[in-house]
């Protein structure tokens, strides 16, 4: 995991801590830190105790945001960092409109993951 730089941290409104995501989804924080482990997730540290955070925006009611996981998949296959990838993903895009991050959660994850693909050309 690696410390967010105060520009990336500005761009996403809400934070999560791994405990918050284990209450959503159920299940016990080691199966978030696995998720995390895994690349379902990804998870900076943030804050005073450089706590493990999350955006919430990948997080929708009892689950993973849709799309996330195979967006993060190609973007990792892209050469991106973990710090590249919340960059991109909550930076407006035109093409859209909005942040890829706010396509994935409007259901709109063919879409981010075509401009995720063609990062790779």
């Amino acid at each position: 995991m690696t410390e967010i730089d105060a520009n990336i941290d500005a761009l996403v409104p809400d934070w999560l801590t791994l405990p918050d995501i284990a209450e959503m989804l159920g299940v016990e924080v080691t199966r978030v830190r696995q998720l995390v482990k895994e690349g379902q997730l990804i998870a900076v540290r943030r804050g005073e105790n450089k706590a493990l955070h999350v955006p919430a925006a990948f997080i929708d009611g009892d689950k993973v945001v849709k799309g996330l996981v195979g967006t993060l998949t190609l973007l990792r296959d892209d050469g991106f960092t973990v710090e590249e990838m919340i960059e991109w993903l909550f930076t407006p895009d035109p093409s859209l409109p909005g942040t890829p991050a706010q396509a994935l959660s409007e259901n709109r994850g063919t879409e981010v993951k075509r401009r995720a693909q063609a990062l790779a050309v």
